[in-house]
C-alpha cells in the first residue's frame, strides 16, 4: 500500500508492527455481530498479529465501546491481550478515555507484562529498547475536546511511531468556533517527524497526510476486515499493507 524512505540508515533487522483501532469491545452491537462474544474482534486481532509475526500491536483508541462495560467481559479481554504474549500498547480514545472509571483502570487491565497503556502504565511513552523503538501518544483523559497530536516528541531511538486517536482535516482552522472535536491536521502529523503515525477513530482503512510521514487510519476489524502490517525495514523504509483479519 506504500512505502516511504525512513529517517535513519540501514541498521538491524525489519520490525513488523500490527496496528488496528476501534475495536469497540462491548456486551451490546459488537457481540450481536460475534454470536453474542463482544470480545471476538479482539481476540481475532491478536490472532492475525500472531500469524503476521508482529514484534509489537498498536491499538489506537476505542478498543472498548464504552467506559460500563461488566466485569466478566472485561476480564475476558484483559486474559486474551495477556495471552496474547506480544507486547501490547493501547491509547485510550474518546469512547474509553482514561477517566476514574475507565476500562483500562478495572481488571488487571495493565497489569500483565507485556500490556502497555499510554496515561496509565506509561504516561506519555513506551520504549522497547531490543528493537530501538519508541511508541508515544496522548490518551483521551475525559470525554471534552483535546489535541491528539499536540506537541512532537524529540527522538530518541532508532525507530519512531505515534499513535492519536482523532478526526483528520488535513488544514482545518483550529481555533474556529465550530468544528469537529479531537482534530488532527497535516501540520501535526508532519511536525511528528515519525517513522509512522497509527491514527484510530475512523471505521475505514485509509492513509491520510500530505505525504511527509505516513500515517494511516486501521478502520475498525468488523468493518475494515483487515489490520494494518508496518514493517519498519532495515534499509530504512516504512512499508504498510493491509492484512486480512483471521476470524476462525
Amino acid at each position: 500500500m506504500g512505502e516511504l524512505k525512513g529517517l535513519n540508515g540501514p541498521a538491524g533487522r525489519d520490525i513488523v508492527i500490527v496496528h488496528s483501532s476501534d475495536i469497540h469491545v462491548d456486551d451490546g452491537y459488537t457481540a450481536r455481530v460475534h454470536g453474542g462474544d463482544g470480545a471476538r474482534g479482539l481476540e481475532c486481532v491478536l490472532d492475525t498479529a500472531r500469524t503476521l509475526a508482529a514484534d509489537a500491536v498498536l491499538l489506537a483508541g476505542d478498543v472498548f465501546e464504552h467506559n460500563r462495560l461488566p466485569d466478566p467481559l472485561l476480564e475476558r479481554a484483559a486474559g486474551l491481550l495477556e495471552d496474547c504474549g506480544l507486547p501490547i500498547v493501547m491509547l485510550p480514545g474518546n469512547h474509553d478515555p482514561l477517566t476514574a472509571d475507565s476500562a483500562y483502570r478495572r481488571c488487571g487491565m495493565g497489569e500483565a507484562d507485556n500490556v502497555h497503556i499510554l496515561g496509565l502504565t506509561h504516561d506519555a511513552a513506551v520504549r522497547f529498547p531490543e528493537l530501538d523503538l519508541e511508541v508515544w501518544g496522548i490518551a483521551h483523559r475525559d470525554y471534552g475536546d483535546m489535541s491528539p497530536l499536540g506537541a512532537a516528541r524529540p527522538r530518541t531511538t532508532r525507530w519512531q511511531v505515534a499513535m492519536a486517536h482523532g478526526h483528520y482535516e488535513g488544514d482545518a482552522d483550529t481555533g474556529a468556533a465550530h468544528r469537529p472535536s479531537w482534530i488532527v491536521t497535516d501540520a501535526e502529523i508532519a511536525a511528528t517527524a515519525a517513522d509512522y503515525v497509527a491514527l484510530g477513530h475512523w471505521n475505514r482503512p485509509v492513509r491520510v497526510g500530505n505525504g511527509t510521514v505516513p500515517a494511516w487510519y486501521s478502520g475498525s476489524p468488523d468493518l475494515a476486515k483487515t489490520v494494518n502490517r508496518v514493517a519498519l525495514a532495515a534499509d530504512g523504509t516504512v512499508r504498510v499493507s493491509r492484512e486480512q483479519i483471521i476470524w476462525e
